[in-house]
């Protein structure tokens, strides 16, 4: 499926440029969430009258995901989770647990944009991790997972 993309996608490529991707990935993904269109001929003439206010628009977005990554310069945040009696946590913390506390600092991030490469986290302790806040923008924060206090 060829399609115009009108963001910048990971690992795919910049605004304007004309793609081929799986027939799923574009139809599921990428029409529906706006990052791109198909690539007729009315949407590349579209496009072409449109490019300098994506441009912009990208760069914005980009500038923005700047500004929120100095901000987030250093930031640790601490997140209490129930624990057995074995210091096992019950369940795990994960991207919406980790995207909450964030958000709790006062930084609105999705929970798409944090990375966990080895899946949710399971134990006690501190863990270094990547929140993608623009695809050229990632900014690591400390998240550190302590033993709930019963009172």
């Amino acid at each position: 499926m060829e399609l115009i993309l009108l963001e910048k996608v990971a690992q795919l490529g910049d605004p304007g440029d004309l793609v081929n991707v799986k027939s799923g990935y574009g139809r599921n993904f990428l029409i529906p969430t706006g990052k791109a269109v198909r690539a007729d001929e009315e949407n590349k003439a579209e496009y072409e009258k449109r490019k300098e206010a994506l441009m912009t628009a990208e760069a914005d977005r980009k500038g923005a995901a700047k500004k929120q990554s100095e901000a987030m310069e250093g930031l640790s945040i601490e997140i209490s989770a129930s624990v057995s009696e074995e210091g096992t946590l019950y369940g795990s913390i994960g991207t919406r647990e980790i995207a909450d506390a964030l958000t709790e600092k006062g930084f609105e991030i999705e929970k798409s944009a944090v990375r966990l490469p080895e899946g949710a986290l399971k134990e006690l302790g501190e863990y270094s991790l990547d929140i993608e806040l623009h695809p050229e923008v990632i900014q690591s924060v400390l998240v550190q997972i302590t033993a709930l206090e019963d009172n």
